[in-house]
């Protein structure tokens, strides 16, 4: 039977490129991670890494390995967890991820009630963007990732993931202050059609989700600004540099700007979801999504 430990240092050797990146992930020396490899070549009668003097790479037999590799980890580790948390939650951890605006609006108050009630649940958290966490989730590197997509934007690889609805928010129509109307009646995007807007970095997620919205109003934005957060977003808008689209989460006060409803395109929001491996029974996961449930409810009241 393959030794898991060895199986685990090939996908990290996939992972990273290197045998002393996955030793260092594994924290073994880099001649300890080379022997283990070896020996697991040996068990399976074939090369897995083709070696030179600087540099290694997977053979195809390697490749085929790794694949396999996941799924099997991601087993024996649900395994483990569930054995420790059998015993009430007083061992074993729970590896969590949320992007920025979720994680200070409600992830962060719900890890620390989770904390408070369990103490002997090691926690792990990571701010992570949904299409960095949703393939940690399914490899198992994570547990649970506290996730969301947009409206107008087709739904993301979900294969041997299930998501639980958390929270749907609206999207806003961020304006510089001399742009607000007194009833602030829902607008209309094609409205804006000639202002200049301030949007993300990223061609995907809420860069795609804006474009798009756009779009659907029938005018492709004049972006004159692209930055990386909402926070620089909401500057660059109280400046006057432009409008721009943003979710209700992120939504905060800040002099200089204002927020309009969207009435049209209708529908434009933002779902937040939970998102767990398919047929995962953690105990701890469970409770988890409990408190982020009531870290939500709290917000909401």
């Amino acid at each position: 039977m393959l030794d898991p430990r060895r199986l685990a240092l090939l996908r990290d050797v996939a992972a990273t490129g290197t045998i002393a990146g996955a030793a260092a992930r594994a924290g073994c020396t880099a001649a300890a991670a080379s022997q283990q490899l070896a020996t697991l070549e040996r068990e399976l009668g074939t090369a897995l890494l083709e070696r030179s003097a600087r540099s290694v790479r997977l053979t195809e037999a390697g490749r085929v390995l790794v694949e396999h590799a996941d799924p099997v980890l991601a087993s024996l580790a649900e395994a483990e967890r569930a054995v420790r948390q059998v015993a009430g939650l007083h061992g074993g951890s729970v590896r969590v991820a949320a992007f920025a605006t979720a994680a200070t609006s409600f992830a962060i108050p719900a890890l620390t009630a989770f904390r408070r009630r369990y103490p002997g649940v090691e926690l792990h958290f990571a701010e992570l963007e949904s299409d960095e966490a949703l393939p940690r989730v399914r490899s198992g590197e994570l547990d649970l990732a506290v996730t969301h997509d947009y409206a107008p934007l087709s739904r993301p690889d979900l294969r041997g993931l299930t998501q639980r609805p958390l929270y749907r928010e609206p999207m806003l129509l961020a304006v510089p202050q001399k742009l607000l109307t007194v009833e602030r009646e829902p607008v209309s995007l094609a409205d804006f059609a000639q202002a200049q807007w301030v949007a993300a970095l990223t061609s995907t997620g809420f860069q795609a989700a804006t474009e798009m919205a756009c779009r659907a109003a029938g005018f492709e934005p004049r972006i004159s600004v692209r930055v990386h957060s909402y926070e620089m977003v909401l500057a660059m808008v109280a400046a006057g540099f432009g409008v721009s689209l943003v979710p209700t989460l992120a939504a905060t006060a800040r002099r200089g700007l204002g927020y309009l409803p969207i009435g049209r395109p209708e529908g434009l929001t933002r779902q937040i979801h939970a998102t767990t491996r398919t047929g995962g029974r953690s105990p701890a996961v469970q409770h988890l999504l409990r408190c982020l449930t009531e870290a939500l409810g709290k917000r909401a009241g």
